[in-house]
């Protein structure tokens, strides 16, 4: 038996169905000839013959045999009993196996021909009602007329039936005769009453269609006479009009024109009136004010650019160099070029101003798009317009704002992007970010491509953590150092001072901060590695001149001693080494993102049962550490096994409020424990920071300027660092560096050997 596939066709037992001769050439795969026998299977969604699989079919059809293939075009199919099918297969040239059983209907229903000859009549008058106002009032009646029951009609009518594929389906899967024909009966009722519903739809849409074309017509003639208005006063232009003038010199891509030009359209229908005409005069006004134009690229003079980074920016040589670089590489291609920047650094380290300064040096204009707490992908996307409030993203609101196609866009604060239920806005700036995607970026608010690909981003953060792998991928990381105290007096007195006078309106040399007062409120009255918080306490010295000079007073000195009554504040609480040293006791480095510190990692043995704890609010990778710690000691003083066994050891680092995690504590850590268990005391002045392993080799980390300018500043005397961070020196400003003793160390027992702690198993032989 052929199997023949159809999809929403309505399969009734015992009923004639006609179907199309080339729609049965197509799904059964062959030529259709009479008296051929057929399994009717039911296909869930519409597929053609040759992607059909064995999900697709419905488990239960109808048999049936053709009884005519007609010359017209059609085969006429009278339908048999229902069929369960079963283990599917499809054949290499497509043809469907199936297992059909016969599905018997419900047993002992006993049915009463008259109450059903009743209900079929009432059908069809039902049928021929609905025809009467119809062309084919009187064919109709004759061919309803021979219809013998309601399966008949349903059969009739099935490519007109609104129902779905499901629908029709429960229906062919119901087991009762009875139920059958009375889901039949409810669903053409149903099809006709939604007919009805259309037509008169359809009357009433004609009026009111009668009503719009007098109206389109009058609004035409009422724009020709706009337009010979707005010709005869120009400063009286409307709306119209302005935004066609707009449109025919703004330079847009086709995309842009074509969709601009729609919303114009209507624009002109709605009216002033009309509740859109907001939404779609704000949408025009917006995609009209934009720069679609490419700016000309202009010759940059490399040495007045550096010129204006050292006149805007102290020190950052690096910084200075890596863009000097990007600009020249711009320059001789005479387009944007290279790597997407990212600045990373501690705040106040000059990483967003710099944005400005670039832009300055490269002649272009400069926006800045914060991106600190966004959580909605809209934020960078744009909304689209069918919300209520919809506007654009970020992005292009800041190129709107630039009103140049080639800005130079920083993008502050990109670590601290968050993600949400609306989305994941850092994936979303991939595109952004991406130079072979982003000449064709697509704000949903304006729905239409544009070149980003002119654009000069530049990127901030205070750290990597918190930025997505794809993301950071797409950028070159520069990091900003913290300064020195050298750099940050140079820093004030050229920046910040100056700029705090003009702010406050102090007149020049009314207002005096003698160096000594100065150095002492870098090092007493700032904790950072930039220079915001100083340009804090200037400003509050200019504000308390500020009152003295409007009181009367005629010059106003700031000396040392009496920066404790202007600045009203005690002196900041910054880490300094301690003068006495115990065993247990060690000083260790640290990377915070305001700039390096200190800490002390403190041990206590008491007895007990060889419990660790740990305290001071470390996180999982510090804690590893402290594990890893204690292990290695056990290895190289084998005879303080039994006394580890019988005791606690607690570890403690300081300042509990503050969470703590890494794993460059982790020599800091084993040596604590060293100087703990033999009893050998550290002086406080030695400092150390690196990542240690099982085998007591000691691994690189990072964040070492930041690291030594923090012990330079607490008054330590001897660093011992990773010997694979000797490279990373040369990032270390010359003060730093001779300020201290810096001692590259590859293994654990050489910084034991170095601080005179003895070493039983120098070679962890028996750590196995």
């Amino acid at each position: 038996m052929t199997v023949l596939p159809l999809y929403n066709v309505m399969l009734i037992p015992e009923t004639n169905l006609y179907i199309q001769t080339e729609a049965f050439r197509n799904m059964a795969g062959k030529e259709p000839e009479a008296q051929e026998r057929l399994i009717l299977a039911a296909l869930k969604e519409p597929k053609n013959r040759a992607d059909i699989t064995e999900t697709d079919l419905y488990p239960i059809g109808v048999s049936g045999i053709i009884t005519e293939v007609n010359e017209n075009g059609y085969v006429a199919i009278r339908t048999k009993k229902r069929a369960d099918i079963s283990d599917i297969t499809i054949l290499a040239d497509h043809t469907i196996s199936v297992n059909a059983t016969r599905r018997e209907d419900t047993p002992g229903e006993e049915s009463d021909p008259e109450a059903e000859r009743a209900r079929l009549d009432k059908l069809k008058q039902a049928l021929v009602s609905y025809f009467n106002n119809s062309q084919w009032a009187n064919m109709s009646r004759g061919y309803i007329a021979q219809f013998s029951s309601i399966g008949e009609i349903a059969a009739a009518m099935s490519p007109w039936l609104f129902n779905s594929a499901d629908d029709r389906y429960k229906i062919l899967e119901e087991d009762s005769k009875a139920k059958r024909t009375e889901l039949l009966e409810k669903m053409i009722y149903e099809n006709i009453e939604m007919s009805n519903i259309g037509q008169e739809a359809a009357s009433a849409q004609e009026a009111d269609y009668q009503k719009i074309y007098r109206e389109s017509a009058l609004k035409k003639q009422i724009d020709y006479l706009q337009k010979e208005l707005d010709d005869m006063h120009p400063e009286n232009v409307s709306d119209i009009r302005k935004f066609e003038i707009a449109l025919k010199d703004n330079g847009m891509n086709e995309d842009a024109a074509k969709e601009a030009g729609k919303v114009l359209g209507r624009l002109k229908q709605e009216g002033k009136n009309s509740p859109e005409y907001g939404m779609l005069y704000d949408y025009l006004d917006f995609v009209t004010s934009l720069s679609w134009k490419k700016e000309e690229p202009k010759d940059i003079d490399l040495k007045q650019a550096r010129a204006v980074l050292d006149e805007d920016h102290y020190g950052l040589k690096k910084v200075k160099d890596r863009i000097i670089q990007q600009i020249a590489v711009m320059n001789l291609k005479k387009q944007q070029a290279g790597s997407i920047l990212l600045f990373v650094g501690a705040p106040g380290t000059g990483k967003t101003s710099i944005g400005k300064s670039i832009a300055r040096a490269l002649g272009r204009k400069y926006v800045r798009v914060a991106l600190g707490g966004v959580r909605d992908e809209a934020e960078i996307r744009g909304h689209r317009r069918t919300y209520i409030g919809a506007m654009p993203g970020r992005i292009m609101d800041g190129i709107h704002k630039a009103g140049v196609s080639n800005p130079v866009m920083v993008l502050d604060e990109i670590d601290k992007l968050q993600d949400s239920y609306n989305g994941d806005p850092a994936a979303a700036l991939l595109e952004v970010l991406d130079p072979e995607q982003n000449n064709s970026f697509t704000d949903h608010y304006m729905n239409v491509p544009y070149d980003l690909s002119d654009v000069l981003f530049i990127c901030t953060a205070n750290t990597l953590d918190t930025i997505p792998a794809p993301l950071l991928n797409r950028m070159e990381v520069i990091e900003f150092q913290g300064y020195t105290p050298t750099e940050k007096e140079h820093i004030a007195k050229d920046h910040l001072i100056p700029k705090a006078f003009e702010k406050n309106g102090i007149p020049k040399g009314v207002l005096s901060i003698d160096d000594e007062a100065l150095d002492t409120i870098i090092s007493d009255y700032t904790m950072e590695g930039g220079v915001r918080g100083l340009k804090k306490r200037i400003d509050t010295l200019c504000r308390i001149a500020a009152v003295k000079i409007a009181s009367g007073e005629e010059k106003v000195d700031v000396h040392k001693d009496e920066l404790r009554d202007y600045l009203d504040m005690h002196p900041l609480h910054r880490e300094k080494v301690k003068k006495e040293s115990r065993p247990g006791i060690i000083t260790g480095l640290a990377w915070t993102q305001v700039g390096g510190t200190i800490l002390y990692i403190e041990t206590l043995m008491t007895k007990g049962s060889g419990k660790l704890t740990i305290t001071g609010q470390l996180g999982d990778v510090m804690k590893e550490s402290a594990t890893i710690a204690l292990s290695l000691v056990k290895a190289m003083y084998p005879s303080k096994i039994k006394l580890l066994e019988k005791s606690d050891i607690h570890i403690h680092v300081p300042d509990g409020s503050t969470p703590k995690d890494g794993p460059s504590a982790g020599i800091t850590l084993t040596t604590a424990l060293s100087s703990l268990v033999t009893g050998t005391a550290v002086t406080p002045e030695v400092a150390m920071t690196g990542e240690v392993s099982l085998n007591g080799s000691v691994n690189p980390i990072g964040g070492l300027p930041e690291k030594l300018m923090a012990a330079q500043r607490a008054g330590v005397k001897h660093v011992f660092i990773p010997e694979e961070n000797m490279d990373d020196l040369r990032d270390v400003a010359e003060e730093v560096k001779n300020a201290l003793e810096i001692t590259p160390v590859k293994q654990v027992t050489d910084v034991l050997g170095a601080l005179s702690i003895p070493v039983e198993n120098p070679s962890l032989s028996n750590n196995k």
